[in-house]
């Protein structure tokens, strides 16, 4: 198994909030409305986080997930339905994700240790099967994802 770690993120809530929002999905489905508030949209563009070109995109695959306790999907993804589901949940330090309905298998870790009372830190971990020749096209694509994952996960408000 061929691993992408993201960098360390710094959130601004305590480990429990953070882990608490993160091992409920329906939690995520505030992402749905964010993607559409022009606030949060400027935000993403001054940022510099996401190209211009691909804001449409994200702002309608957003608008498609479909959110339960365990599970987030998007039906509509050009492979077909793709499921992240939730396989272990190691409170209150990890939340372990498998990906279903793609065409590799993958699983996904999210990783938040404190760092004071009022304040974490967080990781995303990226595990795929790959041979060779995926591994050498997949690379990049995959350690840019995990980043963007993680950068997206740390801009969550975890206390609401």
């Amino acid at each position: 198994m061929t691993k992408f770690e993201s960098t360390i993120k710094q959130i601004h809530f305590p480990q429990s909030a953070v882990f608490n929002k993160l091992a409920d999905l329906n939690n995520l489905s505030v992402l749905r409305e964010r993607v559409n508030d022009p606030a949060f949209i400027e935000q993403l563009r001054a940022s510099g986080q996401v190209p211009e070109e691909k804001l449409g995109q994200i702002t309608e695959m957003a608008g498609q997930l479909e959110f339960t306790r365990d599970t987030v999907t998007l039906p509509n993804s050009p492979i077909g339905a793709v499921t992240l589901r939730i396989v272990e949940r190691d409170e209150p330090k990890c939340v372990k994700f498998a990906v279903e309905g793609a065409p590799i298998q993958a699983n996904l870790w999210v990783q938040v240790l404190p760092t004071n009372t009022y304040e974490s830190k967080m990781r995303c971990t990226i595990g795929a099967e790959l041979n060779f020749l995926m591994r050498q096209m997949a690379k990049k694509p995959l350690q840019e994802g995990v980043e963007k994952l993680a950068d997206m996960l740390a801009m969550i408000p975890y206390g609401y």
